[in-house]
């Protein structure tokens, strides 16, 4: 299926790894042009590489940290025509109201949830001069279910999901679509380093992490191309008549 994305831009943030580097390899199959940003230069730069010696797109990268103020602001004006916004930068640390103090809730908040209001805010007002684009956020299934020692996430999963189907309640009059992903567990360099670690202390051995996903759907987490691919599809002319959306990508676990 063609996705009509040939001659598209997508800014994409947290594109160094994960989820945002599967969306950008995703999204330049289809022919995209990529605008990459995450705080790695690095990384950024072998992923444009790679990208750049399997498909005929365009791959700008911008190394910044969204967290820190004015830094959207300085992302805005680096982009000319972005049709794509994906926000996917950041991750809010586990813990239960004690554990997490006032400096982390501040801290992880300003890029996964601050940075997606912030970056969304300065992109729309672009997006509405165009008469068109696409907004997609990649929040957490933990917003739609909640979790004690994800106090932080849960809150800010949940606000993203509202902020997402507020801003699509009128954005259709301005020819923007906004939608949003909830991953569930997702593989990941991070989530095998966090599960080896669960793995020694519950397991006495950190080889044996595979063990702790029995109990997931069909026994395992998502993978990144399975995000990405959804994300491909969603952000797609194909896609034209779905906004105010947030699919949930989990197997099912949130409904059990």
């Amino acid at each position: 299926m063609d996705l009509n994305l040939n001659n598209k831009t997508a800014l994409i943030t947290g594109a160094s790894k994960g989820i945002g580097k599967a969306i950008a390899q995703s999204m330049a199959e289809e022919g995209c042009n990529l605008v990459i940003t995450a705080r790695s230069e690095d990384k950024l730069k072998e992923l444009k590489t790679e990208i750049q010696k399997q498909h005929n797109v365009s791959v700008d990268v911008f190394s910044i940290d969204l967290s820190l103020k004015n830094s959207t602001e300085e992302l805005t004006k680096f982009c000319d025509k972005i049709d794509i916004l994906v926000n996917n930068a950041g991750a809010i640390p586990p813990g239960n109201l004690s554990d997490i103090n006032e400096d982390i809730w501040r801290e992880s908040w300003n890029l996964k949830v601050f940075g997606y209001i912030n970056l969304s805010r300065l992109m729309y007002d672009k997006m509405k001069k165009q008469n068109h684009g696409v907004i997609l956020n990649i929040i957490g299934s933990a917003g739609q279910k909640p979790m004690y020692n994800y106090i932080a996430g849960s809150t800010g999963n949940a606000g993203l999901m509202h902020f997402t189907k507020s801003l699509a309640a009128g954005s259709c009059n301005d020819g923007i679509r906004v939608l949003a992903i909830n991953p569930g567990l997702t593989a990941s360099d991070r989530m095998v380093t966090m599960m080896r670690s669960q793995a020694e202390k519950k397991l006495g051995d950190p080889d044996r992490w595979e063990e702790l996903l029995k109990d997931l759907p069909f026994e395992r987490a998502a993978k990144s191309e399975e995000v990405a691919d959804l994300a491909t599809f969603l952000v797609s002319p194909r896609c034209s008549y779905i906004s105010g959306t947030v699919i949930t990508i989990d197997g099912g676990a949130a409904n059990q």
